[in-house]
């Protein structure tokens, strides 16, 4: 049966998605959080729930379509009935089940592949091998990929991520996925990028190319040894959005980054943090901006001062 922490936590969960934060909710829910350290694990795991919604959502889509729920009702119905789903059901991605290699958070790994092909997998990162006579296929499920291609001429080698293809032309390269976008980056030689509806497009060392539910982006001139900077246990940022840095610092911790002022997420960062320790990149991070980082035993929330 459901803990009322827990629906305490999925009404929070709700009301600041979808409804903008002011200073009088921020409080509120500070003073929440504050009351009893089990409420932040609550919302936590309220956060968590929403990554599996996927498994209730069509039927209270169904029924809200019809007019018999709100928006409201639909989140937060959709979110309690996702608590039943058994922990070790992995509805959000089944393939990641059966993933041949995987990092943990903050984790990084090398493997050489049975061709002799290597890969270095970054954090929080999964992919599966699926050798053949004729091709050499990998499926990226999540995280990013280093890869350098052991040759074979009567076998590809394709890594398959998203809804595109990238193949090998004698070379090593990155492929990176955040959340709908995939990002190839080429170190050596050069690889062809490939997308449905699309001519393949050939891509030199040097340089990068994203491609997403709009198809691919216009490559791009990138600094490879900033692209490989996880490597070395090291992330830079040239002027990028807030939003997007706290997304990648996500990767390399056990716990989640709530940005909680939408308004904020668009200010530039340039920096260099290290992946092993993305608590002293939020304290940076919140000593250079004007913004304030509240730092929960699961949680680290983002604020606008």
């Amino acid at each position: 049966m459901t803990e009322p922490v827990d629906i305490e936590a999925l009404e929070w969960f709700v009301r600041l998605r979808e409804e903008p934060a002011d200073a009088e909710q921020r409080r509120a829910f500070a003073a929440w959080l504050a009351t009893d350290p089990e409420h932040g694990a609550a919302f936590a795991r309220a956060e968590a729930l929403w990554n599996r919604f996927d498994a209730v959502e069509p039927e209270f889509r169904r029924l809200r379509r019809a007019g018999r729920l709100g928006r409201r009702d639909v989140l937060l119905g959709g979110l309690a009935a996702a608590l039943a789903v058994p922990a070790g059901y992995v509805l959000y991605n089944r393939q990641l089940l059966f993933a041949t290699f995987r990092t943990a958070a903050g984790e990084r790994a090398s493997f050489t592949l049975e061709d002799g092909s290597r890969v270095e997998l970054g954090s929080a990162s999964a992919m599966t091998t699926d050798f053949s006579p004729g091709l050499r296929r990998i499926l990226l499920l999540q995280g990013e990929g280093f890869f350098e291609v052991a040759p074979d001429p009567a076998r590809p080698f394709v890594v398959d991520a998203a809804h595109g293809r990238t193949r090998a032309l004698g070379t090593a390269f990155d492929v990176k996925v955040t959340d709908e976008t995939v990002a190839v980056a080429v170190v050596e030689h050069a690889v062809d990028v490939a997308v449905p509806d699309a001519p393949p497009l050939t891509l030199q060392a040097g340089w990068q190319v994203s491609y997403g539910p709009a198809g691919l982006a216009a490559p791009v001139e990138v600094d490879t040894g900033i692209v490989q900077a996880w490597r070395r246990d090291r992330i830079v940022f040239e002027d990028v959005p807030l939003a997007d840095v706290l997304r990648e610092l996500q990767r390399y911790r056990r716990g989640r980054i709530l940005l909680m002022d939408t308004d904020i997420g668009n200010m530039p960062v340039t920096a260099v943090f290290e992946t092993r320790n993305v608590d002293a990149a939020l304290a940076t991070i919140a000593a250079t901006l004007p913004v304030r980082v509240v730092d929960g035993r699961l949680i680290a929330f983002v604020y606008g001062r």
